[in-house]
């Protein structure tokens, strides 16, 4: 599978999101999901599934060291110490002795963004992660996060799909040599489908419409992109997006689709967001 390069580490383009999946099923999916060919699964503490998912890696007979594994602290445990034992109970959920990549899942303004990026380099340093990033990083935070760290970042994952412009934070992630990793990358479906300028490409080249989406994602410089599927079918056509490319002015058509402006994920403990 292709990769982004990004600050030393190798990133599949195309990973499997696990948000949402528990116990028999998620693992079933994780290991279905290798099994057709991704190289690349996602997962958090705050998703309650990586047993399931460290079991899914396993059933697959796929190697450990062939798996891109990202797995998330959250948001209340980011603070000096607190980091540091969640990135080892998730390790003991997961089954491993380390993840290819760890994740601030949201930043904290109650605790000192330094004192979390020392923490998160100290697990770097101590094996447990491969490499590091933070998720859901505006600009602002993405800049004072790169400051603070030792090591470079190598992703930040933020929501992103054609109705969301997130072109200031895209830009931000290149200018810093990181991905920028999409979830809901397909916007959860809805009318995003049936847009034409989803619609016509997808009946050209003869491809569902969710995977002229995500040939969207990754035909965008330094774009990784992680769609959830509850549907085992679902998992090797969200994969069977190589064999073809968008031309400039279809890949035009979708971003233009982003002056909607929709945000799925916001909370009360979000950032300040970028404006598009």
């Amino acid at each position: 599978m292709q990769t982004v390069e990004a600050n030393g580490a190798s990133i599949p383009v195309l990973g499997m999101g696990t948000w949402t999946l528990k116990g028999q099923a998620c693992t079933e999916l994780v290991s279905q999901a290798l099994k057709v060919g991704y190289r690349h699964i996602d997962t958090a503490a705050a998703y309650d599934n990586e047993e399931a998912v460290g079991e899914g890696i396993r059933a697959s007979g796929v190697k450990r060291e062939e798996v891109f594994l990202t797995t998330k602290v959250w948001w209340t445990d980011i603070g000096g110490g607190d980091l540091e034992r969640s990135a080892e109970d998730s390790l003991a959920r997961l089954g491993f002795d380390h993840v290819d990549l760890l994740l601030i899942h949201w930043p904290n303004p109650n605790v000192d963004l330094a004192e979390s990026m020392r923490a998160l380099n100290s697990v770097r340093a101590g094996g447990l992660a491969r490499h590091i990033g933070v998720s859901n990083f505006p600009t602002a935070l993405l800049a004072e996060a790169v400051h603070f760290s030792d090591a470079p970042l190598v992703a930040n994952q933020v929501e992103y799909h054609p109705f969301l412009n997130q072109d200031r934070v895209h830009e931000a992630c290149r200018t810093a040599g990181m991905a920028m990793v999409s979830y809901c990358p397909l916007a959860r479906g809805g009318d995003l489908f049936s847009q034409p300028a989803v619609a016509n490409p997808a009946a050209r080249y003869g491809k569902t419409p969710a995977q002229i989406v995500l040939r969207w994602h990754v035909q965008q410089e330094g774009v990784v992109a992680i769609p959830r599927t509850s549907n085992p079918g679902r998992l090797a056509e969200n994969a069977d997006i190589f064999d073809f490319s968008l031309n400039a002015e279809e890949m035009g058509a979708i971003s233009a689709l982003r002056q909607r402006g929709s945000r799925i994920c916001d909370y009360d403990f979000s950032p300040v967001w970028d404006r598009g």
